[in-house]
């Protein structure tokens, strides 16, 4: 129960990687607050949570929304009295290059992830610096430093992420706040499948993706979650400021 006694906010809780994070967080003794847009699968989670016994709180939200956040961690506050970990997993790609990506799709992807993470971040430092401890988990790609093709929106919103990790890093370590950041390779979730279905053969960028990978296959989101895990506790208490990768080997080789 590596998490016990700690309160945990995710975005993009509802599926892939957010899921499996709230998963393995709630079995570890975590307290959650759940946020994602898709009301649905939302649901479906918090039912599966508190059907074993955990405390959840979902919120139905748009993490891009000035003010989302706060009012979203106001419902954590008022139930448990603190924040101890946030993990900033929404997100989404439309792909496309710089020429083929439309002005709405290139602002609604750094709405996302940008704006996302900062704006959840606002709302959940004062509150950790407050109490002296806390962790930011952020969600970045093994995309952000390798590159990648016909995606540009989505590697340019992750190198951004690096880039406020790091910074978010050094700006909250006297106050003994930690914040790192994932590097997840390419996970068999929803997102990705989407992904490969914009190809003209989806299986065969399946296949392509896969073989990018030296350990020989695509990750699992549990995976990352337990990444995670390892980051959200106390047995990282001297880690932060890292990009972690998640990524089958992609960025050794």
């Amino acid at each position: 129960m590596r998490l016990q006694g700690k309160v945990a906010a995710i975005t993009g809780a509802a599926s892939g990687i957010g899921a499996a994070t709230a998963l393995l967080f709630a079995r570890n003794g975590a307290r959650l607050l759940l946020v994602d847009r898709d009301e649905e699968s939302l649901a479906s989670l918090s039912a599966r949570l508190r059907g074993e016994g955990h405390d959840a709180i979902a919120r139905v939200s748009d993490v891009g929304e000035p003010g989302a956040a706060e009012a979203d961690a106001g419902a954590a506050l008022d139930a448990w009295g603190r924040i101890d970990v946030l993990m900033t997993a929404a997100g989404f790609s439309t792909g496309g290059t710089a020429l083929t990506t439309s002005p709405e799709d290139w602002r609604a992807v750094l709405r996302v992830h940008l704006d996302g993470t900062w704006l959840w971040a606002r709302a959940v430092l004062p509150g950790m610096r407050a109490r002296g401890s806390g962790s930011i988990i952020t969600v970045a790609s093994q995309l952000a430093r390798a590159g990648g093709r016909n995606n540009i929106a989505y590697v340019t919103a992750k190198g951004g992420i690096l880039a406020m990790t790091r910074t978010m890093a050094l700006d909250s370590a006297p106050d003994g706040v930690r914040v790192n950041a994932l590097l997840p390779g390419a996970i068999d979730t929803p997102l990705l499948r989407r992904g490969f279905g914009r190809a003209a053969d989806p299986a065969e960028a399946r296949e392509r993706s896969r073989s990018r990978h030296p350990l020989g296959r695509l990750g699992q989101a549990k995976e990352v979650a337990d990444a995670a895990l390892y980051l959200a506790g106390d047995a990282a208490g001297f880690t932060t400021g890292i990009e972690l990768p998640v990524d089958g080997g992609w960025l050794a080789g």
